[in-house]
């Protein structure tokens, strides 16, 4: 099991995420797609990374604007494994052009 970080490590970590924010005890980001389809295709590629790392974002799609949610629900928090999914998301939506 992945161990829980404490509010400052939190922190810290969100700092080097821009556009990720906290709700409790889950990290979400909130992208706009530059089409359905585009959002479509970035959900699938961050779909495969997910599976790869073994942990599963909540996943949200509405037309174009898709949000991501983290948490590691085993640990009952957020966990390095949250953070390190979140950064993948980052870079598969910059490749599918969303923002």
């Amino acid at each position: 099991m992945a161990d829980l970080l404490d509010d400052t490590a939190v922190t810290a970590r969100l700092e080097e995420l821009p556009g990720w924010t906290r709700e409790g005890a889950e990290i979400r980001r909130r992208l706009k797609a530059p089409s359905f389809m585009a959002g479509i295709e970035m959900v699938a590629e961050v779909a495969r990374a997910a599976e790869a790392a073994d942990h599963h974002p909540d996943i949200d799609i509405r037309w174009r604007t898709v949000t991501f949610a983290l948490t590691t629900h085993s640990a009952g928090g957020l966990t390095a494994k949250d953070f390190d999914l979140a950064g993948r998301i980052d870079e598969i939506a910059a490749a599918h052009g969303a923002e």
